[in-house]
């Protein structure tokens, strides 16, 4: 698993929390169509194995 220090806002998690969305811990894009407890999945953005669901983001701490 990849390490990141890279925090997410409380709105924009609720919001992705809605829309089946999630972030990349590596580059920070934003990631569409991924399950709440989605892990290491690839980003369309960067190529790293580091999107994970909102859900996810919220359970690993990475949110501000």
């Amino acid at each position: 698993m990849q390490v990141s220090t890279r925090t997410f806002n409380l709105e924009d998690i609720e919001e992705a929390m809605e829309s089946y969305g999630g972030f990349c811990t590596a580059c920070g894009a934003e990631a569409y169509g991924v399950e709440p407890d989605a892990h290491e999945y690839e980003c369309e953005e960067c190529g790293a194995m580091a999107v994970y669901g909102a859900g996810e983001l919220v359970l690993m701490g990475l949110v501000n």
